[in-house]
């Protein structure tokens, strides 16, 4: 899943991520223009390096 084309509803089926969550990544996608790597969504306020990397199997910038 693309975190910058997924909607909330698309980011809350993922493990791990809940409304809170989602509603983080979307404001920060919306503030920043998007994510250039997978790497930046550690920037968003409740994801940090050991929630990303269970994530990372189902997430893709592709």
């Amino acid at each position: 899943m693309n975190p910058n084309k997924a909607s909330l509803e698309e980011l809350i089926r993922l493990p791990e991520i809940g409304p809170v969550l989602a509603g983080n990544i979307i404001e920060y996608r919306n503030y920043n223009g998007g994510f250039k790597s997978l790497e930046e969504l550690q920037k968003v306020q409740g994801l940090g390096p050991k929630k990303l990397e269970r994530l990372k199997d189902y997430l893709s910038l592709e």
